[in-house]
């Protein structure tokens, strides 16, 4: 049996809360673009470090964002409303921030120092949670008939980038199907899910365009399949990952679910042409015995066993009890966080006023993978 450690992903705050500030400076017009994107690089390359030191065997790429994965998405698909396309470049910082944020003429922020607002004032998009947790995005907005394009490549250039720095990583994407699943549209009635041919090409050529830089693996996120679906929408998966894996059969994907149990979802989950499939064995603990009686033999299982959404201490014994004799039943596992490590805090070793006995109960992103290690 191999057991190897994975991570969905890392929080991108910085652990002194450096992209908070390089970002409030940015828009106050206090610094300048090349100042972001280098203290973004540095936090990047140093969580890579930061991973493989504590053991980490699968390290996770464009898990970093300025704002949210949902509008990196939104861009790198070419889902931009025609108010933010005025204001700059599709993929540039202008019309992202745009798009989050907003632009008012005569305040100082971004639209003041760096040329924003040409177009006068623009609302951002809609924003809400982030399915069940306190994280928010900004939700996607489609029109009828809508085209596609890879606009943004920021999920190749940040492979590329790990890649330079000698690190192998996984590129993470958030998947077609929950992104148009998370979309809105003006238009009453419309369904953005007919958009789903036209947006699947996009996705190909991002595949192919990773698979040529030397990807081996992609983590897809499909969290939408933890939740309640009509046939409609299970079939959306089945066209979806059959045409990915026709075009870019080379390219292996783990589909990443989480925050609730696959439930009526597993059949179409495990009939999907993926090498991998990852479950929240934190959240549904009960989905593990009918996943391992009904996975194909060669899919890797992905098992979420620490919680990526809490302060709290695993209990590895108790994990161990319950997981060794059913991971002998596979030749190969990962074990990972339940979900990305997003909703964490960074390192619980900078935390020097906690009293001590509070401090013995928390484990925080950093301490997460150290358990994961100590599992192995």
């Amino acid at each position: 049996m191999s057991v190897t450690v994975a991570n969905l992903g890392f929080p991108r705050i910085g652990p002194r809360r450096e992209l908070k500030t390089a970002l409030e400076f940015y828009w106050a017009g206090k610094t300048d673009k090349a100042a972001l994107l280098e203290t973004a690089a540095g936090l990047r390359a140093a969580t890579w470090a930061r991973q493989r030191a504590l053991g980490v065997d699968v390290i996770p790429s464009n898990d970093f964002s300025f704002y949210d994965q949902v509008l990196d998405t939104s861009v790198m698909v070419g889902a931009i409303p025609e108010i933010y396309r005025a204001l700059g470049a599709a993929d540039s910082l202008d019309v992202y921030f745009a798009m989050a944020r907003g632009t008012q003429a005569g305040i100082a922020d971004e639209s003041c120092s760096h040329g924003h607002g040409k177009g006068g004032d623009v609302p951002a998009l809609e924003m809400t949670k982030w399915l069940d947790t306190n994280y928010h995005y900004m939700v996607p907005e489609v029109t009828s008939g809508q085209s596609f394009e890879l606009t943004s490549t920021k999920a190749l250039d940040e492979y590329r980038e790990a890649k330079a720095l000698g690190y192998q990583t996984r590129p993470v994407l958030l998947g077609p199907v929950t992104w148009l699943l998370l979309a809105k549209s003006k238009q009453d009635g419309f369904d953005p899910l007919t958009l789903l041919p036209n947006l699947l090409p996009v996705y190909a050529e991002l595949l192919r365009r990773l698979r040529d830089a030397g990807a081996d693996w992609v983590q897809i996120d499909e969290p939408a399949l933890v939740l309640d679906l009509d046939d409609r929408a299970r079939g959306a998966f089945a066209t979806a990952y059959i045409m990915l894996a026709h075009t870019v059969p080379d390219v292996k994907l783990m589909l990443a679910t989480y925050f609730a149990a696959l439930g009526d979802n597993l059949a179409t989950a495990l009939g999907l042409p993926v090498a991998g499939l990852h479950v929240d064995l934190v959240r549904a603990p009960e989905q593990l015995d009918e996943v391992l009686a009904k996975a194909r033999p060669d899919l890797l299982l992905s098992l979420g066993v620490i919680d990526g959404r809490n302060i709290w201490k695993a209990d590895l014994a108790a994990l161990l009890d319950r997981y060794e004799s059913v991971l002998k039943q596979r030749r190969a596992v990962q074990i990972a966080p339940s979900c990305s490590l997003l909703h964490t805090p960074i390192d619980l070793a900078l935390e020097t006023k906690l009293d001590p006995q509070v401090n013995d109960w928390l484990a925080f992103a950093v301490q997460k993978l150290e358990e994961l290690s100590i599992l192995r």
